[in-house]
């Protein structure tokens, strides 16, 4: 409970004017601090009051709360889109508005830390490579240009889909055109063969081609009888058994050529022509396990390598996995199997009738529990089974 004294000097002291943090604040705090470069709204105004409390506090710096809900009382707006968007920054669906953002002062824009840039690539690290012809925007540091820095309607965050984020730039003509066999700019996925932030080939094209598409031969493919996972089969005749399985990727009703769901006809940047990396590239049919890694507190490690368990055609085996239950793990957990709960077909789990193996209890998709259990190892995931105790 607070003492009277301090509640009666929180009272006494009252709002904040310019000059009394000119004279009270900054006795302590070196004014230079804080007035350099863009800053903070709030302290424009005297309002150190607006952020801090001037006595006592729960919080580090005498904040009376932490982020994001004491920045949410002035920027109400982001709050707003926070509940409506499809996507969300990773940092700020966390609150951590101060990864990116100073608290007072910046030199940057938007009291940013950092150039836009450099914070961008303390996390997305695998753009720090070197392109011969890095697209201009990337070069100049100008993420911001394509990307939003908190919510979007896209996974990439980018600011338009389709092809209408490259045209606000390359504008439709017929040169462009032209250049793409007479189909119409407004009607392409330029990022299904360009690579946004550079490339090592002339046009910011993807680094590896499809042999057809290399040599020019369009018509080996467009012009070809066979249609479907037929025409794809024609030449890479050696797949089809990888598809003969219980379980398995021959997909229907999403496309014409269901191969064309995972694979560009055209260029990539994988040898297996992936249109995207595995991991981001399972999100957009699989968006549901996305969600529950980002409201788990346990995390598998491999989480974003989905073919290290997983087989990309088909497997005899649920969720396609690379071996059953057990099998998939023990590559790795070599010891396991060896002194922990009997699984195998012996081992029956009395509530589905299934054989015990590793995912019968763990959850490599993400969980709130250690060992990425499915529920408390305390008591609660073993009374599933053991209800006698």
């Amino acid at each position: 409970m607070i003492r009277w004294w301090i509640l009666l000097l929180i009272i006494l002291w009252g709002p904040f004017s310019w000059a009394q943090t000119q004279k009270v604040c900054f006795k302590c705090h070196p004014r230079k601090a804080f007035i350099q470069g863009r800053i903070h709204k709030p302290i424009t105004k005297g309002e150190c009051d607006r952020c801090h409390l001037p006595h006592v506090s729960r919080y580090k710096g005498l904040l009376k709360e932490p982020a994001p809900g004491l920045c949410f009382t002035c920027h109400k707006p982001l709050k707003k889109a926070l509940t409506q968007a499809e996507v969300i920054h990773p940092p700020v669906a966390k609150g951590a508005c101060l990864r990116c953002h100073e608290a007072h002062t910046s030199p940057q824009p938007n009291l940013l830390k950092e150039e836009a840039k450099t914070i961008c690539l303390n996390c997305h690290k695998d753009l720090r490579q070197k392109f011969k012809n890095p697209h201009f925007p990337f070069a100049q540091g100008k993420c911001l240009s394509c990307h939003e820095a908190h919510v979007s309607n896209d996974r990439r965050l980018i600011k338009k889909t389709g092809p209408d984020l490259c045209l606000t730039c390359h504008k439709e003509t017929a040169k462009l055109s032209k250049t793409h066999q007479g189909k119409a700019p407004g009607e392409m996925d330029c990022l299904s063969c360009h690579n946004p932030h550079g490339s090592d080939r002339k046009g910011l094209l993807r680094e590896k081609g499809h042999p057809p598409y290399e040599k020019g031969s369009c018509q080996t493919c467009h012009k070809a009888q066979k249609k479907g996972a037929d025409l794809c089969l024609s030449c890479h005749e050696d797949q089809k058994k990888s598809f003969e399985h219980t379980h398995n990727h021959l997909l229907g009703g999403l496309e014409e050529n269901p191969c064309l769901v995972c694979h560009s006809p055209h260029v990539a940047d994988t040898e297996a022509l992936l249109r995207d990396a595995p991991g981001r590239l399972c999100q957009q049919c699989h968006p549901e396990t996305y969600r529950q890694k980002e409201a788990s507190l346990y995390i598998h490690p491999q989480w974003g390598n989905c073919l290290n368990c997983h087989v990309g055609h088909g497997s005899n085996h649920p969720a396609m996995l690379n071996g059953d239950g057990n099998a998939a793990c023990v590559r790795c957990h070599e010891t396991q199997g060896e002194f922990t709960h009997p699984v195998g077909d012996k081992i029956i789990d009395p509530r589905n009738g299934q054989p015990v193996t590793c995912v019968t209890c763990h959850d490599p998709m993400g969980t709130n529990f250690k060992y990425n259990l499915r529920l408390s190892g305390e008591a609660t995931l073993c009374l599933e089974c053991h209800k006698n105790y």
